[in-house]
């Protein structure tokens, strides 16, 4: 594949992201799809062989431009002990920003768990390995920030804080202000750890 194809692919899937990030998978109609990416619906099948693949192609750019970005501080060789707290003030700040994405579609994964397609089994998979990747990168900020934690406390934690970015990926799209609790909640008991409560 040329340089200026690799460009034009990119465009395309990204544009095509957006749509299923707002309108879901079954509710991203092919004309949509083809006003978003300027591809007419020939040229769309030819490239990714159909709408599946196309939203394929979109959720692994969903969890390498959207998602990885964010975790990269807690998957580097150095995991600096605030970093996980960081990464909620971040969340945060996306929550509460009503020009944002996050605040009004959420996340594509959590979205698309919560359709009709998870029951597809590379669907499913997907969803999982995205799960995995939240526990592996909280795990390494959990350990980084509370190293004198027996194990079991660690791993504790680390599954409040995954459960609590789920819940509030879920709430983003109808309540806000649950949204935002969750976060907070996630930085508390992360704070809470620190200052050693139970």
């Amino acid at each position: 594949m040329g340089r200026q194809s690799a460009f034009v692919r990119e465009d395309t899937v990204r544009s095509a992201r957006d749509v299923f990030w707002s309108e879901g998978y079954e509710g991203a109609s092919m004309a949509s799809l083809q006003r978003a990416t300027g591809l007419n619906a020939s040229s769309i099948y030819h490239a990714f062989g159909s709408k599946r693949g196309l939203f394929d192609a979109a959720i692994e750019d969903y969890l390498e431009r959207v998602v990885r970005p964010g975790l990269a501080p807690l998957r580097a060789p150095e995991v600096a002990p605030d970093a996980l707290e960081r990464y909620f003030l971040a969340a945060r700040a996306l929550f509460a920003d009503p020009s944002g994405r996050t605040l009004s579609d959420g996340c594509l994964l959590v979205n698309t768990a919560c359709s009709g397609l998870a029951r597809d089994d590379g669907i499913a998979e997907a969803v999982r390995a995205y799960r995995a990747e939240l526990l592996a990168a909280f795990t390494r900020g959990v350990q980084a920030r509370r190293p004198d934690q027996s194990p079991q406390e660690r791993a504790q934690l680390v599954e409040t804080c995954v459960a609590l970015l789920i819940s509030a990926l879920v709430m983003t799209r109808v309540d806000r202000d649950a949204a935002t609790a969750a976060i907070d909640s996630a930085l508390t008991a992360l704070q809470n750890q620190e200052q050693g409560h139970p």
